[in-house]
Order: structure tokens, then sequence, then C-alpha cells
């Protein structure tokens, strides 16, 4: 598993901590939940940064090419539709010039 999955999976286990730590602080101290919103905004910002960070050292690899159906054939989209005239289609070949110009 890599690091960036870990951590997007610890997010929340990691924000209950953090709750139940200004829970604990709530019972025992005079910082009540409406004086604790710091602390989470702190931590949120912080797991953020070190997702950033591991992303800027292992970039995601590059999602596969769509393997949808082909265009169909004389849309705007496909190849043109392959000329036909009264004897059949027609096909041209491609011949290398011996120029010296085009190397």
């Amino acid at each position: 598993m890599n690091q960036y999955m870990l951590l997007r999976r610890m997010f929340w286990p990691i924000m209950l901590l953090v709750f139940g730590v200004t829970a604990i602080l709530n019972e025992y101290t005079g910082i009540g939940y409406d004086k604790s919103w710091p602390i989470y905004v702190i931590a949120w910002g912080i797991l953020k940064l070190a997702e950033n960070a591991i992303l800027a050292q292992n970039p995601p690899p590059a999602p596969p090419p769509y393997g949808g159906y082909p265009p169909p054939p004389g849309s705007a989209y496909g190849a043109p539709p392959p000329a036909s005239g009264p004897t059949g289609p027609t096909t041209t070949a491609i011949v290398p010039s011996n120029s010296e110009e085009g190397r």
C-alpha cells in the first residue's frame, strides 16, 4: 500500500482521536467545544499538507486509455468513409521522395 492511500485511510481515525482529546480537555479543563475548533482546523490542515507532500513525491499514474467502441465510419469523429466508385474502392500509395531536401 502506498503512503498516500495509508494517509487517506487514517484521516478520519486521526480526526476521531482529536475529538477524543478535545472531549478530555472539555471534561478536565475549562476548554470547551466552543473554544476547541482551532484544533480541528490545525489537524485538518496538517493532514492536507502531508497528502500534498506525498503526492508531490509520488504523482499518481496516468489513467488507462479509454477502451470504448470505435467511431462509426463516416462520422465527424472517425475517418472519412471509404471512397467507392463504379469500379469499387480506390487506394492511394505513398511514395517517398528521393530528394535531399526532406532530410
